[in-house]
């Protein structure tokens, strides 16, 4: 697709890691234009259509912590970086509208719920903090991602996801990472 990929391992919920992350993308870029808060990975973790308390806290509170604690350490590191330049944009991905997230959805259970609109939240505030170094921030919430996870929970790859349509036919609305990219980059 073009461009320049660096590969770099970093467990977001360190923030010491997370912090040689940024000091690395400062000495060999002197700069951050986006932020994009999008780290999860909790999908084994939600428990759709259960109660709070009989899902296993234990699973409640990792969920929570990859979906929260995440997005958090990394602005907490990052920003600093981001606000040098005016034009910065944070981008915190979450699932849902604010509006449509102002109501419990039950389906997807309190933690998921939880996380999910904590992230709206998060740009919200940012936004404020941010403006006056002329930088913004915004929820972004892609439709149905045909993320790596959710490729693998259908049995597809991105050459055949629409092989899943069979399965569940509204997977047809499912769009690929690259869209919401493309998305993120018209934004900045």
């Amino acid at each position: 697709a073009g461009g320049e990929g660096i590969a770099a391992e970093v467990d977001h919920l360190d923030p010491e890691q997370v912090g040689r992350l940024v000091e690395r993308v400062d000495a060999d870029h002197g700069r951050l234009d986006i932020l994009v808060n999008d780290i999860f990975g909790a999908d084994h973790l939600w428990g759709f259509h259960q109660k709070m308390w009989d899902r296993p806290v234990e699973d409640g509170l990792r969920l929570l912590r990859l979906g929260i604690d995440t997005h958090a350490i990394t602005s907490h590191k990052a920003l600093p970086l981001l606000i040098r330049n005016p034009g910065g944009l944070v981008v915190e991905m979450t699932d849902g509208t604010a509006e449509a997230n102002a109501s419990y959805r039950w389906e997807s259970g309190f933690y998921y719920d939880l996380a999910k609109w904590a992230d709206i939240r998060m740009a919200q505030t940012l936004a404020d903090e941010i403006k006056p170094y002329g930088c913004t921030a915004v929820a972004l919430s892609p439709g149905w991602l045909r993320s790596e996870a959710m490729l693998e929970t259908f049995g597809v790859t991105e050459e055949t996801w629409r092989d899943a349509t069979r399965a569940e036919p509204h997977f047809a609305i499912s769009e690929s990472p690259a869209y919401t990219g493309r998305a993120i980059v018209a934004l900045a």
